[in-house]
C-alpha cells in the first residue's frame, strides 16, 4: 500500500522541491513587491504586473498548446482557487508595504498548520496524534514570533493572517480539481483574475507614474510570482498534502535573507526564536512521515 494517502515516496521528494521553487519565487516576488510599494499602491502593482505575468503565461501556454479546451476552466474547483488566490493576494500585499519581509514571511508561516488540518478535516488525510502535536508546537512558534501582547502584532499582521486563511482554501482546493486541468491554465486564470481585480480597485486609489526602474522591477516580479503559481500548483498535486506543507517553511529563510540584504532588516530573538520552533515541528512532521512510509513498506512486504 503506498504510504502517505496513495502518495508514493518519489512523488513527494518531487513536490517538496516543486515547494522550495515556489517559495523562493515567492520571497523574490514579496521583495520586489515591497520595493514598488514605496511609489505606488498595490492595486496598481496588482494590475501591471497581473498583465505582464498574464501574457507570459498565455504565451507558455500556446506555445505549449496547453490553453485549450478554455470550457474545463468553468469549473467550480477553478473558480473557487481563483476567488481565494485573490483574496490571499489582495489581503496579504496591502500588509507588506507597512511589515518588514521577514515578519511578514513568518506570521505566514501558520499556512502550513491550517493546510495540514484542512486537509486532515475535508480531504481524509490521515495524520497521527505525534503530528498533530507537531502542529501545536507550530502555532506556539508562530506566537513566538507575533507576541499578541507586543510590537510584532498590529492590524498588518492581522492581514497576513486573513490571507493564511484564503491561501489554505486555495491550496485545499487545488488538490480536488480534475486531473484533466493543467497548472499552466490554473495559473494563467489566477494571474488575469488578480490582474483585473487590481484595475477594478484602481480608482479608489488613483494612478502613480511608473518609472523605468519600476517597469523592470514589475518585469522581474512577474516573472518570479508566474514561476511561483506554476510550482505550487504543480507541488500540491504531486505529493501528500500534510507531507508537502513543511516545504513552505523554506520562505523563512529566503524571506530573512532578502530582507536583511534589501532592506536591511534585522530579525530580534523573538523572530528567530519563533522560526527555530516552527522548522523544528516541521523537521519533526517529516520525520514521523518517513516512519510511516517505512512501516507501510514493512506491511506490504509481509
Amino acid at each position: 500500500m503506498p504510504p502517505s494517502g496513495g502518495f508514493l515516496a518519489g512523488e513527494n521528494a518531487r513536490a517538496s522541491l516543486l515547494m522550495i521553487g515556489a517559495m523562493a519565487c515567492f520571497s523574490l516576488n514579496d521583495m520586489m513587491v515591497k520595493l514598488l510599494s514605496a511609489t505606488m499602491d498595490f492595486p496598481q502593482i496588482m494590475a501591471l504586473r497581473g498583465v505582464i505575468v498574464s501574457t507570459l503565461l498565455i504565451a507558455l501556454a500556446l506555445y505549449r498548446g496547453t490553453l485549450r479546451p478554455l470550457g474545463r476552466l468553468r469549473h467550480r474547483s477553478v473558480l473557487l482557487r481563483t476567488l481565494a488566490d485573490i483574496l490571499t493576494t489582495v489581503s496579504y500585499i496591502s500588509a507588506l508595504k507597512h511589515l518588514p519581509l521577514g515578519n511578514a514571511s513568518a506570521v505566514f508561516q501558520a499556512l502550513p498548520f491550517t493546510i495540514t488540518i484542512g486537509a486532515a478535516l475535508f480531504l481524509g488525510e490521515r495524520v497521527g496524534w505525534r503530528r498533530w502535536l507537531a502542529i501545536a508546537v507550530g502555532f506556539l512558534g508562530v506566537l513566538v514570533i507575533l507576541r499578541p501582547t507586543g510590537d510584532g502584532f498590529n492590524i498588518y499582521a492581522v492581514w497576513v493572517l486573513v490571507s493564511v486563511v484564503f491561501a489554505a482554501m486555495r491550496d485545499l482546493v487545488t488538490r480536488r480539481m480534475p486531473a484533466s486541468i493543467s497548472s499552466l491554465q490554473v495559473a494563467t486564470v489566477t494571474s488575469i483574475a488578480v490582474a483585473t481585480t487590481g484595475f477594478l480597485m484602481l480608482p479608489a486609489v488613483g494612478w502613480s507614474p511608473v518609472s523605468a526602474t519600476n517597469w523592470l522591477t514589475l518585469v522581474f516580479a512577474a516573472f518570479a510570482i508566474g514561476s511561483g503559481y506554476i510550482l505550487i500548483v504543480a507541488s500540491m498535486r504531486t505529493g501528500d498534502m500534510s507531507f508537502v506543507a513543511p516545504f513552505r517553511y523554506s520562505i523563512l529563510l529566503f524571506a530573512m535573507v532578502l530582507g536583511a540584504t534589501v532592506f536591511g532588516e534585522r530579525p530580534d530573538v523573538y523572530e528567530i526564536a519563533g522560526s527555530l520552533i516552527v522548522v523544528g515541528s516541521g523537521a519533526y512532521t517529516i520525520h514521523r512521515e518517513g516512519v510511516v512510509r517505512r512501516m507501510a513498506r514493512r506491511a506490504a512486504a509481509a
